[in-house]
């Protein structure tokens, strides 16, 4: 760097010292595997808790890859001066390989999130692999990000920094005062959905009357902790077990801002409230969505919420009243004692249909997850899920397989038993491939099931039979619920590529067609006649 560029990149604090302006870039690594549009709220919370001084630039590779070349051409094209990457277990690998590029660029790289939390040692190098971080952070980086910042300014980065007290106790941050999020100057570009649109797919939104110019999914918070503890989750052992909310002020601001860009933006804004259980505080959710309803902040939200807490009638009214579209159900299994195995017997099987068809009764949805692979699963476990799954309103039903993440119970009880077969299964990621060996099935198995399940749900005719169920609703409920599970298929089925939309919709071409003759039935019916004077006569009705 020259001098003269040196120098226009410091800057005077008010104390009169000159302060050197760092240019930071948050980056969030995608798995390599699925692909998902709708960014991470951590990055945009962090860009504004930076010092204005500096300058923040955001990546999410989820929504724009890059390989490592391509982000340190990146980082140097953008004299970015400190990299911070966050990551989930499934996107270790690859936060790896991006850090260590970085890294060997000469640029300092800060990393943290659930993984990092869970595996501190092995981001330091201190597990006997290679070091890929100068500095971590763990745990929630509400408050020691703006002193990561300071002390990479000075040149002094420290290489653990934990949300702790004076006496070294964890502390979680309060979200009595949550920083307002200036979505109105944030690069949102990457993450417009309509923009990832095939061209045809495009055109033929627009024939059928769509006036949005973009699409955007954005993530907003408004509660952190869970207090289930179920065996598989991560969540309770990082946002920790007792619940945090922010004010029904803050959140209701936070929406309506979003309105008034939507406004600007001539597009369309849904919103994701990521809270680990949207509703795990009833007589809190009910206030905030009737507050969300007195002003006038609706739009459409998606939320995650336990299914037991959905036996609410007046919960779900509120929901469907303050703009919610679809809720997102951990169902995990149809079977009580596998839900027993894993500490979340709180799901009880035989509500589910009643909870689906309440949804149902008021146009909501849910996103319903399975979990294949638990003890008591046998061969033909997804051919029984089906079975009731068919039985329910249309969703959009997700299949995985029971996964051991590091730090949880079931991580520790499986490798105590020795039944761990990929130990790290992070560093080799392989989606819906097993990291143990169940006890009813072969991983194998498990795996086929997995199969099975994602391709019966996903099938034309399972497209078809939904879209006759939908028949009776809304076209507004049918094309949200056409392009919502023609989009979902691709977390299994890759779809990124023309010809592999070209064969999607040609496979559903009937469901499609049937949408898009009701918009365009919509569409003419309600264009205004050409009047008529007043005191023209009538013109005699010829017969048929």
């Amino acid at each position: 760097m020259s001098d003269v560029q040196w120098v226009s990149r410091k800057r005077r604090s008010r104390r009169g010292k000159w302060r050197n302006n760092i240019n930071i870039l948050l980056y969030n690594p995608d798995n390599e595997v699925t692909n998902n549009f709708m960014p991470h709220l951590w990055m945009f919370l962090l860009k504004s808790l930076t010092p204005s001084e500096h300058q923040v630039f955001l990546l999410d590779g989820n929504a724009r890859r890059m390989n490592e070349q391509k982000l340190v051409e990146y980082v140097r094209e953008n004299q970015i001066g400190l990299v911070g990457i966050g990551a989930m277990t499934r996107m270790a690998a690859k936060a790896y390989r991006m850090a260590d590029a970085v890294r060997a660029a000469g640029i300092p790289v800060v990393m943290g999130g659930p993984h990092i939390t869970e595996m501190p040692n092995e981001a330091l190098g201190r597990d006997g692999g290679a070091r890929h971080a100068d500095a971590i952070a763990i745990g929630e980086a509400d408050e020691t990000w703006p002193r990561i910042v300071a002390d990479a300014e000075r040149g002094t980065l420290q290489e653990i920094y934990a949300p702790v007290d004076a006496f070294g106790q964890e502390q979680k941050p309060s979200l009595d005062r949550y920083p307002e999020i200036p979505w109105e100057r944030m690069d949102l570009d990457q993450f417009d959905m309509i923009a990832h649109f095939p061209k045809l797919a495009r055109r033929m939104c627009n024939a059928l009357g769509m006036t949005w110019q973009s699409f955007h999914l954005i993530p907003i918070e408004s509660g952190r902790g869970c207090p289930y503890g179920c065996e598989f989750c991560t969540v309770t052992g990082f946002f920790g077990d007792s619940i945090r909310f922010r004010s029904n002020e803050s959140v209701v601001s936070e929406l309506l801002a979003l309105k008034s860009l939507e406004k600007r933006k001539k597009g369309k804004i849904a919103v994701f409230f990521i809270d680990d259980n949207f509703a795990i505080n009833l007589r809190r959710t009910k206030s905030l969505l009737r507050e969300i309803i007195a002003r006038d902040a609706q739009v459409p939200w998606i939320a995650q919420i336990s299914m037991n807490l959905l036996r609410d009638e007046e919960l779900v009214s509120l929901i469907a009243q303050s703009g919610g579209i679809w809720i997102f159900m951990g169902l995990e299994s149809i079977d009580p004692e596998n839900l027993k195995s894993v500490a979340k017997d709180f799901n009880k099987p035989a509500e589910y249909a009643a909870v689906l068809e309440r949804l149902a009764r008021h146009n909501l949805y849910a996103i319903t997850s399975f979990i294949f692979g638990m003890d008591g699963d046998h061969p033909g476990v997804a051919e029984r899920t089906l079975e009731q799954i068919r039985s329910w309103p249309p969703g959009l039903p997700v299949f995985g397989l029971l996964t051991p993440y590091p730090a949880t119970p079931l991580y520790d009880k499986l490798a105590a038993a020795g039944r761990l077969t990929r130990p790290k299964h992070w560093l080799d990621f392989k989606p819906f491939v097993m990291a143990h060996s169940p006890l009813g099935l072969s991983a194998a198995e498990a795996e086929a099931e997995v199969r099975r399940a994602w391709k019966a749900s996903y099938s034309p005719a399972a497209m078809a039979s939904a879209m006759k169920w939908l028949e009776t609703k809304s076209l507004k409920d049918q094309i949200i619920h056409l392009c919502a599970r023609l989009a979902f298929r691709g977390i299994y089925f890759p779809q990124m590529t023309w010809r592999q939309w070209a064969r999607v919709l040609c496979e559903n071409q009937g469901a499609i067609l049937q949408v898009a003759a009701g918009a365009l039935k919509l569409k003419f019916a309600s264009r205004p006649n050409k009047a008529r004077p007043v005191d023209a006569p009538e013109q005699e009705q010829l017969p048929a």
